[in-house]
Protein backbone atom coordinates (compact mmCIF):
# COMPACT_ATOMS: atom_id res chain seq x y z
CA UNK A 1 0.00 0.00 0.00
CA UNK A 2 1.13 3.50 -1.22
CA UNK A 3 1.79 5.23 2.26
CA UNK A 4 0.80 8.51 0.07
CA UNK A 5 -2.80 6.75 0.26
CA UNK A 6 -5.54 9.15 -0.66
CA UNK A 7 -7.61 7.81 2.90
CA UNK A 8 -6.66 8.92 6.17
CA UNK A 9 -3.85 7.48 8.56
CA UNK A 10 -5.05 7.08 11.72
CA UNK A 11 -2.90 7.14 14.58
CA UNK A 12 -3.52 5.91 17.73
CA UNK A 13 -1.91 6.81 21.45
CA UNK A 14 -3.22 5.60 24.57
CA UNK A 15 -1.45 5.86 27.80
CA UNK A 16 -2.50 4.76 31.12
CA UNK A 17 -3.58 6.82 34.38
CA UNK A 18 -0.01 6.39 35.29
CA UNK A 19 2.34 9.35 33.92
CA UNK A 20 0.18 10.21 31.73
CA UNK A 21 1.32 13.51 29.87
CA UNK A 22 5.04 12.26 29.85
CA UNK A 23 3.52 8.81 28.05
CA UNK A 24 1.59 10.42 26.06
CA UNK A 25 3.89 12.89 24.47
CA UNK A 26 6.88 10.12 23.77
CA UNK A 27 4.25 8.08 21.83
CA UNK A 28 3.56 11.28 19.54
CA UNK A 29 6.87 12.14 18.91
CA UNK A 30 7.89 8.62 17.89
CA UNK A 31 4.86 8.12 16.24
CA UNK A 32 4.83 11.34 14.45
CA UNK A 33 9.32 10.80 14.00
CA UNK A 34 7.85 7.42 11.86
CA UNK A 35 5.41 8.96 9.45
CA UNK A 36 7.40 11.89 8.90
CA UNK A 37 10.19 9.03 8.27
CA UNK A 38 7.96 6.91 5.84
CA UNK A 39 6.51 9.75 3.71
CA UNK A 40 2.93 9.36 5.33
CA UNK A 41 0.38 11.55 4.90
CA UNK A 42 -3.19 12.47 6.10
CA UNK A 43 -2.72 11.90 9.41
CA UNK A 44 -5.77 11.78 12.08
CA UNK A 45 -4.54 11.34 15.51
CA UNK A 46 -6.87 9.50 18.50
CA UNK A 47 -5.49 10.14 21.79
CA UNK A 48 -6.97 8.07 25.03
CA UNK A 49 -6.14 8.07 28.43
CA UNK A 50 -6.96 5.18 30.04
CA UNK A 51 -5.97 1.59 30.67
CA UNK A 52 -5.64 -1.13 28.26
CA UNK A 53 -8.63 -3.07 29.71
CA UNK A 54 -11.30 -0.54 29.47
CA UNK A 55 -14.43 -0.63 27.07
CA UNK A 56 -14.59 2.90 27.49
CA UNK A 57 -12.45 4.27 24.99
CA UNK A 58 -14.01 7.14 23.29
CA UNK A 59 -10.76 7.99 20.78
CA UNK A 60 -10.58 4.47 19.74
CA UNK A 61 -14.48 3.50 19.50
CA UNK A 62 -13.86 6.74 16.88
CA UNK A 63 -11.26 4.98 15.50
CA UNK A 64 -13.05 2.28 14.68
CA UNK A 65 -16.04 3.93 12.94
CA UNK A 66 -13.89 5.83 10.70
CA UNK A 67 -12.22 2.29 9.76
CA UNK A 68 -15.89 0.75 9.30
CA UNK A 69 -17.26 4.07 7.12
CA UNK A 70 -13.95 3.50 4.86
CA UNK A 71 -12.10 7.11 5.94
CA UNK A 72 -8.97 5.14 7.34
CA UNK A 73 -7.12 2.48 6.06
CA UNK A 74 -4.26 2.14 7.70
CA UNK A 75 -3.76 2.21 11.44
CA UNK A 76 -0.03 3.24 12.95
CA UNK A 77 0.45 2.55 16.68
CA UNK A 78 3.54 2.98 19.15
CA UNK A 79 3.04 -1.08 20.50
CA UNK A 80 0.40 -3.50 19.05
CA UNK A 81 -0.63 -3.53 23.43
CA UNK A 82 -2.13 0.01 22.59
CA UNK A 83 -5.16 -1.40 21.28
CA UNK A 84 -5.60 -4.26 23.48
CA UNK A 85 -3.50 -6.00 26.08
CA UNK A 86 -6.88 -8.52 26.11
CA UNK A 87 -5.77 -11.50 23.79
CA UNK A 88 -9.32 -12.30 22.49
CA UNK A 89 -10.39 -8.75 22.05
CA UNK A 90 -6.59 -8.03 20.42
CA UNK A 91 -7.20 -10.46 18.02
CA UNK A 92 -10.47 -9.66 16.69
CA UNK A 93 -10.00 -5.57 16.84
CA UNK A 94 -6.74 -6.68 14.40
CA UNK A 95 -7.87 -9.85 12.44
CA UNK A 96 -11.20 -7.45 11.52
CA UNK A 97 -8.88 -4.53 10.27
CA UNK A 98 -7.15 -7.27 8.13
CA UNK A 99 -10.27 -8.07 6.58
CA UNK A 100 -10.99 -4.93 5.42
CA UNK A 101 -7.38 -4.33 3.76
CA UNK A 102 -6.30 -2.41 6.76
CA UNK A 103 -2.41 -1.77 7.13
CA UNK A 104 -1.41 -1.82 10.98
CA UNK A 105 1.90 -0.58 11.82
CA UNK A 106 3.42 -1.12 15.39
CA UNK A 107 6.51 1.10 15.13
CA UNK A 108 8.41 0.43 18.20
CA UNK A 109 8.27 -3.33 17.02
CA UNK A 110 8.88 -2.49 13.79
CA UNK A 111 6.51 -4.81 12.81
CA UNK A 112 3.59 -4.48 9.23
CA UNK A 113 0.74 -6.53 9.97
CA UNK A 114 -0.98 -7.75 6.81
CA UNK A 115 -1.94 -11.29 6.00
CA UNK A 116 -2.40 -14.37 7.79
CA UNK A 117 1.84 -14.03 8.55
CA UNK A 118 0.58 -10.83 9.73
CA UNK A 119 -2.37 -12.04 11.91
CA UNK A 120 -0.11 -14.81 13.09
CA UNK A 121 2.91 -12.80 15.02
CA UNK A 122 0.03 -10.54 16.11
CA UNK A 123 -2.15 -13.07 18.08
CA UNK A 124 1.85 -14.32 19.46
CA UNK A 125 2.35 -10.57 20.35
CA UNK A 126 -0.75 -9.79 22.27
CA UNK A 127 -0.62 -13.99 23.78
CA UNK A 128 2.66 -12.21 25.38
CA UNK A 129 1.32 -8.95 26.74
CA UNK A 130 -1.63 -11.09 27.92
CA UNK A 131 0.65 -12.95 29.90
CA UNK A 132 2.93 -10.18 31.45
CA UNK A 133 -0.42 -9.12 32.59
CA UNK A 134 -1.47 -12.24 34.45
CA UNK A 135 2.02 -12.68 35.53
CA UNK A 136 1.79 -8.47 37.10
CA UNK A 137 -1.28 -9.47 38.62
CA UNK A 138 -0.16 -12.69 40.50
CA UNK A 139 3.08 -10.98 41.65
CA UNK A 140 0.75 -8.52 42.79
CA UNK A 141 -1.14 -10.58 44.98
CA UNK A 142 1.54 -12.58 46.18
CA UNK A 143 3.20 -9.72 47.41
CA UNK A 144 0.48 -8.39 48.94
CA UNK A 145 -0.23 -11.45 50.90
CA UNK A 146 3.53 -11.69 51.88
CA UNK A 147 2.73 -8.09 53.34
CA UNK A 148 -0.27 -8.71 55.23
CA UNK A 149 1.38 -11.85 56.62
CA UNK A 150 4.41 -9.72 58.17
CA UNK A 151 1.83 -7.47 59.88
CA UNK A 152 1.99 -4.83 57.09
CA UNK A 153 -0.95 -2.40 56.93
CA UNK A 154 -2.02 -2.32 53.27
CA UNK A 155 -3.86 0.50 51.94
CA UNK A 156 -3.40 3.82 50.40
CA UNK A 157 -0.48 5.52 50.71
CA UNK A 158 -1.00 8.62 53.66
CA UNK A 159 -2.40 12.02 51.79
CA UNK A 160 0.02 14.76 51.31
CA UNK A 161 -0.80 17.72 52.35
CA UNK A 162 0.46 21.96 51.49
CA UNK A 163 0.77 22.07 55.34
CA UNK A 164 3.56 19.04 54.67
CA UNK A 165 5.52 21.05 52.01
CA UNK A 166 5.54 24.62 52.45
CA UNK A 167 7.48 24.66 55.71
CA UNK A 168 10.20 22.59 53.53
CA UNK A 169 10.07 25.33 50.73
CA UNK A 170 10.64 28.23 52.98
CA UNK A 171 13.63 26.89 54.03
CA UNK A 172 15.23 26.97 51.13
CA UNK A 173 14.32 23.23 49.55
CA UNK A 174 13.72 23.52 45.88
CA UNK A 175 10.77 21.27 44.63
CA UNK A 176 13.51 18.00 43.96
CA UNK A 177 14.87 18.28 47.55
CA UNK A 178 11.27 18.41 48.71
CA UNK A 179 9.81 15.41 46.72
CA UNK A 180 13.24 13.71 48.15
CA UNK A 181 13.04 14.61 51.68
CA UNK A 182 9.19 13.25 51.66
CA UNK A 183 10.11 10.28 49.31
CA UNK A 184 7.58 11.56 46.99
CA UNK A 185 7.81 12.19 43.41
CA UNK A 186 8.16 15.75 41.96
CA UNK A 187 4.86 15.63 40.28
CA UNK A 188 3.04 14.72 43.80
CA UNK A 189 4.59 17.94 45.40
CA UNK A 190 2.62 20.05 42.77
CA UNK A 191 -0.61 18.22 42.84
CA UNK A 192 -0.56 18.49 46.69
CA UNK A 193 -0.04 22.18 46.08
CA UNK A 194 -2.31 22.92 43.37
CA UNK A 195 -5.48 20.53 45.49
CA UNK A 196 -5.06 23.02 48.36
CA UNK A 197 -4.57 26.18 46.01
CA UNK A 198 -1.34 27.08 47.41
CA UNK A 199 -0.41 29.36 44.18
CA UNK A 200 1.15 31.79 45.28
CA UNK A 201 3.62 29.69 47.21
CA UNK A 202 4.16 27.31 44.17
CA UNK A 203 4.96 29.67 41.63
CA UNK A 204 7.58 30.85 44.11
CA UNK A 205 9.54 27.96 43.95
Amino acid sequence: MNPKSKKNVGIYCRVSTLDQEKGLKSQEKSLKDYCDNHDFSNLVWYKDKVTGSTTDRPAFNKLKQDIFNGKVDTVICWKLDRLSRSLKDGITILTDWLDKNVRVIATAQQLDFSGAVGQLIASVLFAIAAMERENLRENTKRGMAAAKAKGVKLGKRPKLFAKDIVPLLQSGLSIGEVAIKLNKTRQAIYNALRRENSNLIYNKF
